[in-house]
């Protein structure tokens, strides 16, 4: 049998994507088996119970699953980087049933310096489905650390991370700006007022409007239930401001999401506020990057998993 187990393993959780020979998507899978919440029996127990009743076909895996505390650790490969150098970068670990897991190389940026695991796989899929985009583009993942990749003739060749998503919880968990401990009040006006702050902050950045969180609310022109937004809006906005200040971002070269659909939303709505206008995000990105990655490294039609 024919046929791809594609497994996109984070810190958090675990998606398993079962393909048929030619490449169609049989069947997803999801679990909250994440590097950090690995079932008993480690590794092998979560392979095992999210690839359960699977017939036994060739497995290939992004993420952190690669990382110094995953299950082998991959080295970064370095930038620029195509689908072709990360298909025949793949390395291996050898599962408790005898077979492979061959796993993705994260990606290196050395003027950063920065890193990523998970999200070069996104990419490769992305540009596999929206292939116009591979001559000159600049994609955006958010999330708890979201990142800004720019591509070009089909190769990543520099990304940036900005830790939004987890300067977000610190200021909200950790600081005054959440000290009203208020539940969030979804305050799309909020919002948009955060990412005017940002937007409007010019060379001084959004780090000198922080503390106009706290202000307003004092002053009574910011509900308390509504500062979450406001910072949301602040943060999220100064990764616009930032990325069009030194040209990471331009607004004459497209720019695509990628990711979680209700986070993206507030992307687009941010960007708006910019006078960007951005399209919906690319779904399964993950999936078919894997399955990209996999064609690349020659191990669709494999009968038997073996060592890279």
């Amino acid at each position: 049998m024919s046929g791809l187990i594609a497994l996109d393993w984070g810190t958090s959780s675990l998606r398993a994507f079962r393909f048929d020979a030619t490449g169609r998507l049989e069947e997803t899978r999801a679990r909250p088996w994440g590097i950090r919440h690995l079932p008993e029996g480690g590794y092998d127990a979560a392979l095992a119970g999210i690839t359960a009743g699977w017939p036994a076909l060739p497995r290939v895996a992004c993420g952190m699953v690669g990382s110094r505390n995953g299950w082998r650790e991959m080295p970064y490969l370095d930038l620029p980087a195509n689908a072709a150098q990360l298909g025949n970068a793949l390395g291996s670990v050898r599962a408790a049933d005898g077979m492979d897991v061959h796993l993705i190389p994260g990606l290196r940026d050395a003027h950063g310096p920065d890193v990523m695991r998970g999200e070069e796989t996104q990419l490769i899929g992305a540009l596999v489905l929206r292939p116009e985009l591979s001559t000159a583009s600049t994609f955006i993942l958010p999330g708890t650390h979201s990142k800004w990749a720019v591509v070009r003739d089909g190769a990543v060749t520099g990304f940036r991370t900005l830790m939004t998503g987890e300067l977000f919880a610190v200021l909200r968990q950790h600081s005054i700006l959440g000290a009203s401990g208020a539940e969030a009040a979804n305050d799309a006006e909020a919002f948009a007022r955060g990412v005017g702050a940002a937007r409007d902050s010019g060379a001084a950045g959004a780090l000198s409007r922080l503390f106009s969180a706290r202000a307003l609310m004092l002053d009574g022109a910011l509900a308390p239930a509504s500062v979450p937004d406001y910072l949301s809006g602040l943060l999220i906005g100064e990764e616009f401001r930032a990325a069009l200040a030194d040209g990471l971002a331009r607004r004459d070269a497209p720019l695509q999401l990628i990711g979680e659909a209700a986070l993206c939303e507030r992307y687009r709505h941010a960007a708006a506020l910019f006078d960007i206008e951005l399209p919906s995000p690319i779904p399964d990105a993950a999936a078919h990057g894997l399955w990209q990655l996999a064609a690349q490294a020659d191990l669709i039609h494999s009968r038997e998993p073996s060592a890279c």
